[in-house]
């Protein structure tokens, strides 16, 4: 590798998924003050909502995740237009 050419910040990061506590550690820049132990080394923390863990199209598992309850809001939203309904 060249020298000279990474920022002076570039060293191992742990990324942590935070649906499924998977971590893996990588070169990276990214800036943050957590900090987090593994295998007795301390590295910084960097949270995930998602990763090749647990996404779906890696993991093959199709699930909803719906947090805000938007499927709901547009079900309730839109129920008046359902033509299967019966009045």
């Amino acid at each position: 590798m060249k020298k000279g050419i990474h920022p002076e910040n570039y060293r191992l990061v742990a990324f942590k998924d935070m649906s499924n506590d998977d971590v893996f550690i990588t070169k990276s820049t990214a800036e943050t003050k957590e900090t987090i132990e593994v295998e007795g080394v301390e590295y910084p923390l960097i949270k995930l909502e998602i990763s090749r863990t647990s996404h779906p199209f890696y993991t093959g598992k199709h699930k909803l995740v719906d947090s805000a309850g938007r499927i709901d809001k547009f079900k309730n939203k839109y129920a008046k237009f359902n033509k299967n309904k019966k009045k």
